[in-house]
């Protein structure tokens, strides 16, 4: 790729990445930034400031606590006073425009905008739940932009945020360094962290998960043993990368569930240096290593979890990340599709590529279906039907990649998405035409 930016510090040429999971970084654009042996000196080099950012509570245990110190120009506290801004279409807790009804629900993808739309500007929130200022629950919302952020910043306050594009290229502009992440990978913003949102393609379309609760990590791994799933060294996070700008830029910042707006006389991506274990990072979908069955049926979908905010309760997840990408599937004397069933947790599911396994029609990339806690769901008839009579064979699943936002908490739509143009209202009939097989043995 070209160099993103003419005044950008650190990041020429293709971009490169620190590997690892929640690893101790240590980058530096400028030789000598990072101090050595402590991290608040009483004068940094270069005239540096330093400033700390915490993930988590102070007193968080070593292998929970999420922190990272930045070496930058100006310290965060320099901005004029913000004020309350439009939310648009962004929609926070508590989630409770309209009645949530236990339908199925599935929407088509959203159009482009036909106005100048970025990022921010194209947030559109589908669904939430919990509390943000409790730190518990999520939202989500999906994108659709035709413009680049210019001049303009955003960070969230309530949550991080795990972005998962559908089409078009997005260059994240952060404080810690910038992350190139393009459809079929996908990438968290840690809460608090400012970014800036660049195209590279004309337009851009995708899913946001707007996580309140703990911090995604990596599930265990329990009898699978040490290796599979996601795999940490696969997980990318930037090398420092700076711009020294002085001129007229707006940050907007998410709190309490409103947009706020300041006005910055500098860049905030003034960061020339930083260490810790906190930051950014991105994630290549199709390097997750699938675990399935060889002999017959097969193991929950949670086996495809990559990444998971867990909840105080041990074993119930305040929301899971779960893929589908290509695999083979193998199973003797097994429906392969996913089977019929209501679920305690609630699932929002969304399409990067391809067509998912246990829908035949109406499931289209940029689209997406929420099924909440235990609202009936499986295949459709035509899937079920074809899946009923095939001859099984070793069958690989190929040019799919779907995925599915899952939470122990009701997902609450919101007014715009059960009054969208792209709602599916006849979205019930794909099981109407599920035929009754049984045949009572003879008196």
């Amino acid at each position: 790729m070209t160099r993103p930016s003419a005044k950008l510090h650190g990041a020429t040429g293709e971009l490169q990445y620190q590997s690892g999971f929640g690893n101790e970084y240590s980058t530096e654009a400028l030789s000598g930034a990072l101090p050595v042996g402590q991290n608040s000196p009483q004068r940094v080099a270069f005239g540096l400031y330093a400033e700390q950012i915490n993930g988590t509570s102070f007193t968080a245990p070593r292998a929970l606590n999420r922190r990272s110190w930045f070496y930058r120009i100006r310290p965060s506290v320099m901005h004029k006073p913000y004020r309350p801004a439009s939310r648009n279409l962004i929609r926070s807790s508590p989630f409770h425009e309209t009645p949530t009804s236990p339908n199925q629900l599935r929407w088509d993808p959203l159009p482009i905008p036909e106005s100048p739309t970025d990022f921010v500007g194209g947030l559109i929130t589908l669904a939430g739940n919990g509390i943000c200022d409790n730190h518990s629950g999520v939202a989500i919302h999906v994108y659709a932009a035709n413009r680049s952020m210019e001049n303009r910043f955003f960070y969230d306050a309530d949550g991080e945020l795990l972005i998962v594009p559908q089409s078009g290229t997005l260059l994240l502009r952060t404080e810690f360094g910038h992350l190139l992440v393009k459809p079929g990978e996908i990438c968290v913003i840690p809460r608090g962290v400012k970014f800036q949102v660049k195209l590279i393609d004309s337009e851009a379309r995708g899913y946001v998960c707007e996580n309140y609760g703990a911090m995604f990590r990596l599930p265990d791994l329990g009898p699978i043993g040490a290796n599979g799933l996601a795999n940490p060294r696969d997980f990318q996070s930037p090398c420092a990368a700076y711009e020294d700008i002085e001129g007229e830029f707006q940050v907007v910042a998410k709190f309490c569930g409103n947009l706020w707006e300041s006005e910055y006389d500098h860049s905030p991506l003034d960061v020339v240096a930083w260490h810790g274990n906190l930051a950014p990072y991105k994630y290549d979908l199709l390097r997750f290593n699938c675990i399935n069955s060889v002999t017959f049926d097969h193991p929950d979908p949670s086996i495809y979890t990559v990444v998971t905010s867990p909840s105080e309760i041990p074993g119930i997840a305040n929301c899971d990340f779960v893929v589908f990408p290509p695999r083979w599937i193998v199973a003797e004397h097994t429906f392969r599709p996913p089977w019929f069933h209501r679920n305690f947790m609630s699932e929002f599911m969304g399409l990067v590529w391809g067509e998912y396994d246990a829908k035949a029609e109406g499931f289209l990339p940029g689209g997406a279906s929420l099924h909440n806690c235990m609202s009936g769901h499986g295949p459709d008839a035509e899937t079920y039907e074809k899946a009923s009579a095939a001859q099984l064979q070793p069958q690989q699943l190929k040019d799919t990649l779907a995925f599915m936002f899952e939470s122990r908490f009701v997902a609450r739509p919101t007014e715009f998405a059960l009054n969208s143009a792209q709602l599916q209202h006849e979205y019930y009939r794909c099981w109407q035409d599920l035929k009754k097989h049984f045949k009572a043995p003879a008196q």
